[in-house]
């Protein structure tokens, strides 16, 4: 059994910094459980591993105190409340199905960190449906790229060098001749999108609230339409009519987006926009979207949360049955209405994801490194999957899940070893 106690080097390491969960890694492993990234990194990754072994007490009002004394107060907490708010929700899977049976038990609203972003993806496939592609299918049949609105390496650092650039495919296609176009978005890094062979990207930039119109028109033009502009959100007409004549022509393209980056009002209709004109190209050649997150564990609470309960997050529990409102029962809408009494966060990934400032009483379930700008009620630092022990994560395009292994040895709790502690104490 592996003890962690000596310095190795660990190959095949998979890392939950972003949604790409890249499992080609190497980590060496020092005798004090300090890790650091020696093959196939990225900037996110190294800070991911780079974090110090650090076993912070438990707090309770400020003061430190043993795990038992702090979860006896988190019972507390949660047995005086009404209506409890679990957020944050950035965790692995086991960890969400823990938080599942204790919204279950308490009558808790559920709601993570990222959903004002994804959300507008889930609004577009409850309304309309869409056809969406897996990482492995871009990295074997794609094109043409057409990315909307971010320059995805900001969120994802090797999603080119991975998907797009890759040096083999199953199907034989020389990648080094695939098209990239960036639509939408100003001042924003193109650079990987530029060719082996040093072909640049083409880019049609417009300001993110022109983007409505921009996918609008684009859909329209795909569609077959006749637009009576010049030019649309300071597009020129005509390379929108090249872009989808580009669309049309290609034998596998795909559109994609990060819905987290398309922070303008009703923005999930530029994402049905986008999932419209893939189902109109699909009437002659071959297309898909491709909608990107999996950062701080959305993909898992959402995962989670739907074959639990049948609705995705922002579901509420006081009820004694799952109801789903993706507005009413947002983070935002609760705690500016008053509507919630009590605030559990949960962030075991990423240090600098706070919970937000409240009155409330509040329990935080955090990593270690986290640097509170307002003190719990109860502060309990737990491992971060994928480091001090094992997790199960999904992918970026949610059809693959990813073993984490244990890096280190860690005398810090699970999330999950902690809510079920708090569970079996209700």
């Amino acid at each position: 059994m592996e003890t962690f106690a000596q310095a190795a080097t660990m190959d095949s390491v998979t890392c939950p910094s972003c949604g790409l969960l890249c499992d080609d890694l190497s980590v060496e492993r020092d005798s004090a459980g300090n890790l650091d990234v020696s093959k196939n990194g990225c900037a996110k990754s190294i800070t991911f591993f780079a974090r110090a072994p650090h076993t912070p007490a438990p707090r309770v009002d400020g003061k430190p105190v043993d795990l038992p004394t702090a979860v006896a107060r988190a019972v507390e907490i949660l047995e005086a409340a009404h209506q409890p708010l679990i957020c944050g929700l950035g965790t692995e899977v086991q960890g969400m199905r823990a938080i599942m049976a204790l919204a279950d038990k308490t009558g808790a609203c559920l709601d993570h960190m990222n959903s004002n972003g994804f959300m507008r993806n889930i609004q577009v496939v409850q309304n309309s449906g869409w056809q969406i592609c897996t990482l492995t299918e871009v990295r074997n049949r794609v094109d043409l790229l057409v990315i909307v609105g971010t320059d995805i390496v900001s969120l994802f650092p090797r999603f080119f060098e991975r998907e797009i650039w890759n040096a083999e495919s199953m199907f034989g296609q020389d990648t080094t001749k695939r098209e990239v176009v960036y639509l939408g978005g100003r001042d924003i890094d193109t650079s990987a999108g530029i060719a082996p062979d040093g072909r640049k990207p083409t880019v049609l930039a417009c300001d993110l609230d022109q983007l409505p119109a921009v996918s609008a028109a684009l859909r329209a033009l795909i569609a077959g339409k006749q637009l009576h502009a010049n030019s649309v959100g300071g597009i020129k007409v005509a390379d929108l009519e090249s872009l989808a004549a580009r669309l049309h022509a290609a034998k596998y393209s795909v559109i994609t987006w990060a819905a987290g980056t398309l922070n303008f009002p009703h923005a999930e209709l530029t994402v049905q926009n986008m999932t419209e004109m893939v189902k109109s190209l699909n009437k002659t050649t071959r297309s898909s979207g491709l909608p990107l997150g999996g950062i701080e564990g959305d993909m898992n609470a959402n995962q989670v949360s739907t074959w639990v309960s049948g609705y995705p997050v922002r579901t509420s529990y006081a009820r004694g049955y799952p109801e789903h409102d993706p507005y009413h029962f947002s983070t935002d809408q609760l705690l500016s209405r008053g509507e919630a009494d009590t605030l559990l966060w949960i962030s075991t990934f990423n240090p600098d994801r706070l919970p937000p400032r409240t009155d409330l009483p509040s329990i935080v379930f955090g990593h270690a490194h986290m640097k509170l700008e307002q003190e719990p009620a109860v502060f309990i630092p737990v491992g971060t999957p994928g480091a001090d022990h094992r997790g199960i994560m999904f992918r970026s395009d949610n059809v693959v899940s990813l073993p984490l292994d244990q890096l280190r040895s860690s005398a810090l709790p699970s999330l999950g070893t902690v809510l079920t502690a708090i569970l079996q104490a209700l």
